[in-house]
């Protein structure tokens, strides 16, 4: 055969085989992506994959949840179904259906159940001294993993952070985020901290208080014993100067007990009348 001929059969053998190779692929008919919202919580949702084509049997099924099996889901049915009873934003995710061969590779099906973000976790307040450094941080659930930003609340203005200014860092990382603000200023980080999660369902924010003392903070209650101790040392100088002067014993005035004129003219009757006598 003519070298030519060689090289074209080759060319058409490499054109063909991606089209071959998908004309023997499985294929699988699942249901479409469910949101779920506040108003169909506790709703039952099912959901289904039929395997209609295979070129060789397949072994059996099972489901997964964002990569990891879900238990007790294994079937050897073609058509296979997964029910969430009581769905919440927790349940949301990505859903595959995987069928497995004995002579073939798996092949999936994947379903997306998707929910606007719900904050499971936050620091309602955080307290902390000038100077120290303070972690901030938000989790959540809800699918697809949000978008995390971060806001100073002041009345009804925000203000952004980011991490340009030497001080505030931002890590994201799908339903986490958290803020760290180093080198703490008593005059202006105090205050409320918004987390803020949207995905493309929706948006959910939560408020943390931030709340930064004076390095004297430590010594309050100190001070508040010494201030006790002073009171009640003025208290008693004032009251030993205020004393009464019959409460004190003068030393010129005579001990024993004074005679009273009675006493006097008592003797001198006595006395007269002997003499008349």
């Amino acid at each position: 055969m003519h070298p030519n001929a060689v090289l074209a059969v080759v060319l058409v053998g490499n054109l063909m085989l991606p089209f071959i190779t998908a004309q023997n692929e499985p294929k699988i008919n699942a249901s479409g992506p469910i949101i779920l919202s506040a108003d169909s919580y506790g709703t039952p949702v099912t959901l289904l994959c039929n395997l209609t084509t295979a070129h060789t049997p397949h072994k059996e099924s099972f489901w997964m949840k964002n990569g990891q099996e879900i238990s007790n889901t294994r079937t050897e049915h073609r058509n296979t179904s997964y029910r969430i009873n009581k769905p919440r934003a927790d349940d949301s995710g990505e859903y595959k259906c995987v069928y497995t061969f004995d002579y073939a590779p798996n092949a999936n099906a994947t379903i997306e159940v998707k929910a606007k973000p719900h904050i499971t976790g936050h620091k309602r307040s955080e307290n902390k001294n000038e100077g120290e450094n303070a972690m901030l941080y938000c989790k959540s659930v809800g699918y697809p993993h949000p978008t995390w930003t971060w806001h100073i609340v002041d009345g009804t203005s925000y203000k952004d952070i980011d991490n340009s200014t030497g001080r505030f860092f931002i890590t994201n990382r799908d339903n986490y985020t958290e803020l760290n603000i180093i080198n703490l200023e008593r005059e202006n980080d105090p205050g409320k901290y918004e987390c803020n999660a949207t995905n493309v369902i929706g948006t959910t924010v939560e408020i943390t208080i931030l709340r930064v003392r004076s390095n004297l903070a430590p010594l309050w209650p100190f001070l508040g014993v010494l201030a006790e101790i002073i009171i009640l040392v003025v208290i008693i100088v004032v009251y030993e100067k205020r004393k009464r002067p019959d409460d004190i014993i003068d030393d010129d005035e005579p001990v024993g007990p004074m005679k009273t004129n009675s006493t006097n003219n008592h003797k001198d009757k006595n006395i007269r009348q002997r003499n008349t006598k």
